[in-house]
């Protein structure tokens, strides 16, 4: 495992209860990179599902799904190697504050003053209900939010056959969740979630949906007026230092270029990495068009001669996933306790 990537534990009540919080933790790195992390290879027991080895690592449905094509995500089966996309390429500077790439599906969050980024997965809004691409800032941090549904989130609900109350009360039902940090866009908050294993997918009207622990995390560091911005990158490119160029691709959002050349986008973002590092990279465009068409979330070296991504994942010690699932009860908007070691494996 990266000595970089630190498990970061940080236990208080802040909620009803003391709860523990994890969040990925990672030192900026040196001039040249833009890189953090390490992928991770992890041996699944009959128990096991993607969705329960993504939660314990930081990372959302949609990057494990795709991390790992044609693994069931809910019966992987035992010794399945299961890939951890835990590896990412930062977003363009400034690192200041909170930056969400909305394609992505994940948030960055700088502290000021501090030389480290922490990294979590969320939850983004469904179809025909996009969120501002720009920025703002925290304006508000709420506990235990009420939550009146808008009648048009009530209309689509009912119409879909899932119809849900006018008015949800605070506690662990609440599809706010326990704790949310208001922005200042109209009605978006980063909030908890009651269905925590929908973060990575598109499930909400406009909010961001991050695992209850991550929200404790983030509701304690995050102050009022921390600036917030959202980007729309798919395709970001990064180099770790060790002499490569990486592809970092994502599903587009529609939303933002419907009918766009995606191929275009692409190329473009690795012309500009190319020329602002000076470094004179050949690329295996054929590799780029690959991951454009089959976007993959990991970050794949596409300068030519290099390994492609299945050759770099089959080296990688596969290691134990020794952590008991956390099961239906924690399926809810109040953070679940601390990894239960069910092995000799130590805690991550």
């Amino acid at each position: 495992m990266n000595i970089n990537l630190i498990r970061f534990i940080l236990c208080g009540a802040v909620l009803l209860d003391a709860t523990c919080a994890f969040s990925a933790e990672f030192p900026l790195p040196p001039a040249g990179s833009n890189m953090v992390g390490q992928l991770q290879v992890v041996l699944a027991r009959h128990q096991d599902t993607l969705l329960d080895i993504a939660r314990h690592y930081d990372v959302g449905y949609n990057e494990i799904r795709a991390a790992n094509p044609g693994v069931d995500p809910w019966l992987p089966g035992a010794g399945t190697r299961v890939l951890v996309p835990t590896e990412y390429v930062l977003p363009p500077k400034p690192w200041q504050g909170i930056i969400i790439n909305i394609p992505a599906r994940r948030l960055f969050y700088f502290p000021a003053g501090q030389n480290v980024v922490y990294t979590i997965p969320v939850g983004i809004f469904r179809p025909n209900w996009p969120d501002p691409v720009g920025s703002t800032k925290i304006i508000a941090k709420v506990k235990n939010p009420t939550w009146t549904v808008p009648k048009n989130i009530q209309e689509e609900h009912a119409k879909a056959g899932e119809p849900i109350p006018a008015f949800f009360p605070a506690g662990p039902d609440n599809p706010m969740g326990e704790l949310a940090l208001e922005t200042g866009w109209p009605q978006i908050f980063i909030h908890g979630t009651n269905k925590p294993w929908g973060v990575g997918m598109r499930v909400s009207h406009g909010c961001f949906h991050v695992y209850p622990e991550n929200e404790v995390q983030l509701f304690k560091m995050v102050k009022v007026g921390t600036p917030v911005r959202t980007i729309d990158q798919p395709y970001v490119v990064g180099s770790n230092g060790n002499g490569n160029m990486y592809l970092q691709s994502f599903e587009p959002v529609e939303a933002y270029h419907k009918g766009g050349n995606n191929q275009q986008r692409a190329v473009d973002a690795i012309t500009a990495f190319n020329s602002s590092q000076h470094q004179g990279w050949t690329i295996n465009w054929q590799r780029v068009i690959n991951l454009v068409q089959k976007p993959n979330t990991v970050p794949v070296a596409i300068n030519i001669n290099t390994p492609d991504l299945q050759t770099v994942a089959n080296q990688l010690s596969a290691q134990p996933y020794d952590f008991a699932p956390y099961g239906d009860n924690a399926n809810t908007a109040t953070p679940p306790p601390a990894p239960v070691t069910i092995g000799n494996t130590p805690k991550k």
